[in-house]
């Protein structure tokens, strides 16, 4: 009964996260992304001074991580100037933001001018880069992961520059759509 409940759960997260992040048509395809389940989900961490660091990614290059090498995303949807997030709900699910500690970030390979925050609709302060939030996302089960590349053709890596990067990931589904 419990191993039901738990698959049901799972089905409604996923439909509820296609509603809240579908957000328009994706070249790619229309294939919706595999719902993050509850075990994959990262908590959003807020330490003293979030960490950022870069690591050099197969076809991506060089992509901003957290300090323990998760890959960190910017969303199409969020505008960069001024700094908003509109990846809230069930989004916020699949793709938990990078929440700022307090104290001074600690920084590798990021330029501190370009980092900074933004204060999300729940009050949280979710870290940016060059204006863009910063999201982890739930189905990236280790550091150096990139699943969440191209998904829905709205969602990207980022460089220590603070600029997408839209290549696509080598270990990245095809079919990502999202």
């Amino acid at each position: 009964m419990k191993r039901t409940a738990l698959v049901l759960g799972t089905a409604v997260l996923g439909l509820s996260t296609l509603t809240a992040c579908g957000g328009g048509a994706s070249a790619t395809s229309s294939t919706p992304a595999p719902s993050p389940s509850a075990s994959a989900a990262p908590s959003t961490p807020a330490v003293a001074g979030a960490a950022l660091s870069t690591a050099t990614v197969g076809s991506l290059g060089t992509i901003v991580v957290d300090g323990t090498g998760r890959t960190l995303y910017v969303y199409d949807v969020d505008t960069a100037k001024p700094s908003k997030s509109n990846c809230n709900g069930s989004c916020a699910t699949a793709w938990p933001p990078l929440t700022a500690g307090t104290g001074t970030p600690k920084l590798s390979g990021v330029d501190a001018s370009l980092v900074g925050t933004v204060t999300r609709s729940d009050g949280s302060k979710q870290v940016t880069l060059a204006g863009w939030p910063l999201y982890y996302y739930a189905n990236d089960a280790k550091a150096g992961d990139t699943t969440g590349q191209a998904v829905g053709g709205t969602w990207w890596v980022v460089g220590p520059d603070g600029k997408k990067i839209t290549t696509q990931a080598s270990s990245s589904p095809s079919n990502s759509g999202y």
